[in-house]
């Protein structure tokens, strides 16, 4: 059970990198991005890692991590695409607007 603590461990460190982004990026999409990855990420390892160390649990809890896998990067990018469309401002300490093209192709 070693294995599963050690896998739990990780997750529970990626959980913590991202709520350490969240606090400290400056803008929407910045913590946006930040939240998604990790949040993806660890949540998937601590819910295998669960899964490792309660091997009765296994199968829900591959069914559940691969459900995170495929739906967390999708409410991010509709997020996202929310915060552009109703004209939420980058951070000034932004350096590159990737958003720029979309939001000129929008207005024609």
């Amino acid at each position: 059970m070693l294995l599963g603590e050690i896998i739990t461990g990780i997750g529970v460190l990626f959980l913590f990198l991202g709520c350490l982004g969240i606090v400290r990026f400056p803008d929407v999409y910045n913590r946006l991005q930040a939240g998604t990855k990790c949040t993806t990420m660890g949540a998937f390892f601590t819910i295998v890692g669960v899964g490792i160390m309660e091997p009765s649990w296994i199968f829900k809890t591959l069914i559940i991590a691969v459900f995170i896998l495929l739906t967390n990067p999708i409410s991010a990018h509709a997020l996202g695409r929310a915060s552009c469309k109703t004209g939420v401002p980058l951070s000034d300490k932004t350096v590159v607007d990737k958003t720029k093209e979309f939001r000129e192709c929008e207005k024609v």
